[in-house]
């Protein structure tokens, strides 16, 4: 009976001791595998990440201009609504083109006129040689007067003053040839040095020509094409008999017409240090905040040679020694390839992108690289 009892008795302290032996057997396999789990899960992310980009700091752009024109008039019509898609080259807005037309036609006058002065230059040139030439025999033939006179006057066959008045017109003839020398020299002069030089070479004929020129492009300014296609974006400002000044004479943009290009383009900022494999023409992927759901495939147009502070009109300064290092911030933009959903993108429109820069640490670490 007491065998008995003393069996039953170490039954339960058995049990309880195998099951406190269990339980420190689970707690340390928990403990370690916990461990090992963790460090499984920590190495497989380290192994399989870095290779994707991603930024929500990007946005659509698109080239945006306010046209105008460099010339100043009154706005004759307006071509274009708001909204409406315009081709290349197509009319935006005319200005009266009366004022530059007239200024055409006396550029046109002033041309022709200039032609029939070189044409007179080149006539008085000529007539003037033929002047110089008569003027020569003159002179050459009171010489020999005035030689005959010397030779009766020291025989006392003529009086002094017959002598002293040939003289005066041997001066005279002089006199007159040089004056006639000094104005064929004048009208060779305004022929550049050339009598046969042709009209479209000499300076007037090319002034002439450049006023014509800058005319006849006031004329052809006065109407305003699109110098790009796109949409246009703002165009209530003007209205016909808007006048409207030069850029060029009131140093700012007025009554004009804006017009936004059809060619996008994503642009975000990343930080320096996810760079490091960026490379262009990688693959992206796009996501726009206006439509869930959908995606656009692009690719990695460039890198910018510079961050955004060293554009800045005050970059920051830091010879004191006594500054904060920032992660600076490089402009990326990149090209818009295919969307899967037929959306239209507006610039300024939040974008998320996605860059598979084709880095795997596991593939590197694999082959040694």
């Amino acid at each position: 009976m007491s065998a008995v009892n003393s069996a039953y008795s170490a039954t339960p302290q058995n049990a309880r001791a195998g099951f406190w032996a269990d339980k420190a057997r689970v707690r340390k396999v928990l403990m370690f595998g916990g461990v090992g789990i963790f460090l499984a899960i920590a190495a497989f992310f380290y192994l399989y990440s870095g290779r994707y980009v991603s930024s929500d700091d990007s946005y659509v752009h698109a080239n945006k201009l306010m046209v105008s024109t460099d010339v100043s008039g009154l706005v004759q019509s307006v071509n274009v609504r708001e909204g409406q898609k315009v081709k290349a080259g197509e009319i935006l807005f005319t200005l009266d083109p009366k004022p530059f037309q007239i200024a055409l036609d006396n550029a046109k006058a002033a041309l022709a006129s200039t032609v029939q002065d070189v044409n007179s230059t080149r006539a008085m040139y000529r007539a003037a040689q033929a002047q110089i030439g008569a003027q020569a025999a003159m002179v050459n033939v009171n010489r020999q007067t005035y030689a005959r006179y010397q030779a009766l006057q020291k025989q006392n066959a003529i009086a002094a003053m017959q002598l002293d008045t040939q003289h005066a017109a041997v001066l005279n003839a002089q006199a007159t040839m040089a004056s006639l020398q000094q104005t064929a020299a004048t009208q060779l002069a305004k022929l550049n040095g050339d009598v046969n030089i042709a009209v479209e070479k000499t300076p007037d004929y090319m002034k002439a020509k450049a006023a014509v020129d800058e005319a006849q492009r006031q004329l052809e300014h006065a109407t305003v094409r699109a110098p790009f296609a796109g949409t246009v974006g703002e165009v209530d400002s003007l209205q016909p008999g808007t006048l409207v000044i030069s850029a060029m004479s009131a140093f700012t943009t007025t009554s004009a017409v804006g017009l936004i290009g059809d060619k996008l383009w994503i642009s975000t900022d990343l930080k320096e240090t996810e760079l490091t494999h960026v490379r262009n023409g990688q693959p992206v992927d796009i996501t726009v905040d206006t439509y869930p759901g959908c995606d656009w495939k692009g690719h990695v147009e460039t890198v910018s040679a510079g961050s955004d502070s060293s554009f800045s009109a005050l970059p920051a300064e830091n010879a004191s020694g006594n500054w904060v290092k920032v992660v600076q911030r490089i402009p990326v933009r990149i090209a818009i390839d295919k969307s899967e959903c037929d959306r239209p993108l507006r610039a300024g429109m939040s974008t998320v992108i996605n860059i598979d820069t084709g880095h795997r640490r596991w593939y590197r670490l694999l082959n040694g690289i």
